[in-house]
């Protein structure tokens, strides 16, 4: 019996642990560029929300007018990850990385704060970005 007792409470004291620690993502919604509010605020997310999603935008600035430049706007947040594998499905088509258009992309990631950077691809298109302009 006494040995029943200690796998009792080894079972206990993990299911609390596993309770008790819920992930945590960086959130920020529309901010113009990876910086600033996207890495310094964090949250602790809700019960099942089990991902961190990384969303990118490139396009031109909300008050749109001819010519305008464009520009990078992130946002990040703690989602369910049926969620987040439909939002990366529903923006392939539009995750193009061409210059001229508007595009979007997403990004699902699990583990805390593992949302810190942009979309690996991302840093490689700003950087070619760069050099043309």
């Amino acid at each position: 019996m006494p040995n029943f007792t200690k796998w009792y409470f080894v079972l206990i004291i993990i299911t609390c642990v596993t309770i008790g620690h819920a992930l945590e993502c960086y959130v920020c919604t529309d901010q113009e560029g990876n910086r600033d509010k996207c890495l310094n605020t964090i949250k602790t997310c809700e019960q099942g929300q089990d991902v961190c999603l990384t969303e990118i935008r490139w396009g031109s600035t909300p008050y749109w007018s001819q010519g305008a430049k464009k520009q990078f706007y992130v946002s990040k947040k703690c989602a369910a990850k049926r969620e987040c594998e439909r939002m990366q499905r529903n923006n392939m088509p539009d995750c193009t990385h061409i210059w001229y258009q508007d595009w979007q992309c997403s990004s699902c990631c699990q583990g805390d704060r593992c949302n810190y950077y942009v979309i690996v691809s991302i840093i490689f298109i700003i950087s070619n970005l760069k050099r043309i302009g």
